[in-house]
């Protein structure tokens, strides 16, 4: 098995398994994509544990066929963090059924999209109309609670509920409740004949700027790698799961051989130079 948080993840919605499932693939790529797809989740899938579990291919050998089943669909490695921490992972996601580009790109951003932050929660003035008879909202409970920060501050349950939706926009915009006591009763003159009157003033003059909209769009929950170097970057930039080095080294699926008549052509040819040149 891999560390904690790497190795092998299987790839959602496959079809069952079947003899045929690897029938398109070269001898060697379909053995060691079978091998793959046996594997657990988190088992390790680096060249070198593959090569070690599987005798009769060298490191080499099985790097070229991971980078053949990524062009193929049925591999690609992605980079995530870790839940709870900074620390990002390489993870390579199996699919048993061959997927194409569009597909892995889908994925890559439905994934992205479930592991983002959930939204924020509703508006404090929203929330507030929300709770249950019975029960007071945190604007409702901050103005309550002026009085214990400064007693000239002291207002009646008539006066909080008539402040509440003013109060609440004051939560909306980010203001913690130990900020909203300090701001309102900072400053207060010596005497205030109507404490309800007062406040309401200060909520309207006072109210803190609305918080600006994200002005950054969120890291990226995952990012695709090339299955043959690791190097990140985006899946149009990956065909296949490769990047343009990697697929300069992929193997055709039936590599080139010259035909043995034409090989005796050139060793003859060879031959009558050398005698020439003597």
């Amino acid at each position: 098995m891999a560390a904690p948080g790497y190795g092998k993840r299987t790839a959602p919605d496959q079809a069952p398994r079947t003899r045929d499932d690897f029938a398109h693939l070269p001898a060697r790529e379909a053995s060691i994509a079978a091998h793959l797809d046996r594997l657990p989740d988190g088992a390790a899938v680096d060249i070198k544990t593959l090569a070690k579990e599987l005798p009769a291919y060298g490191q080499q050998a099985v790097a070229s066929a991971l980078r053949a089943l990524s062009a193929a669909g049925h591999l690609r490695r992605f980079r995530e963090p870790v839940e709870g921490c900074t620390q990002w992972v390489s993870r390579s996601y199996f699919s048993r059924t061959a997927r194409d580009d569009a597909w892995w790109e889908t994925f890559l951003a439905r994934n992205a999209r479930q592991s983002a932050p959930s939204p924020a929660a509703p508006p404090a003035q929203e929330s507030a109309r929300q709770q249950a008879p019975h029960e007071r909202s945190p604007a409702y409970i901050a103005l309550a609670s002026l009085g214990c920060s400064d007693p000239r501050l002291t207002l009646s349950a008539a006066e909080c509920t008539a402040l509440e939706d003013l109060a609440a926009e004051w939560f909306d915009r980010g203001v913690t409740p130990l900020e909203f006591a300090r701001i309102l009763t900072a400053g207060l003159p010596d005497v205030i004949h109507c404490p309800g009157a007062f406040t309401r003033k200060r909520l309207i003059d006072r109210l803190p700027p609305e918080r600006p909209e994200t002005a950054y769009a969120p890291s990226p929950r995952r990012v695709m790698e090339c299955t043959g170097c690791g190097t990140p970057g985006r899946p149009e930039a990956l065909p296949g799961g490769l990047c343009r080095v990697c697929r300069s080294e992929a193997p055709s699926q039936e590599p080139w051989e010259p035909a043995q008549g034409v090989v005796h052509a050139r060793v003859s040819q060879l031959r009558a130079l050398a005698q020439a040149s003597r």
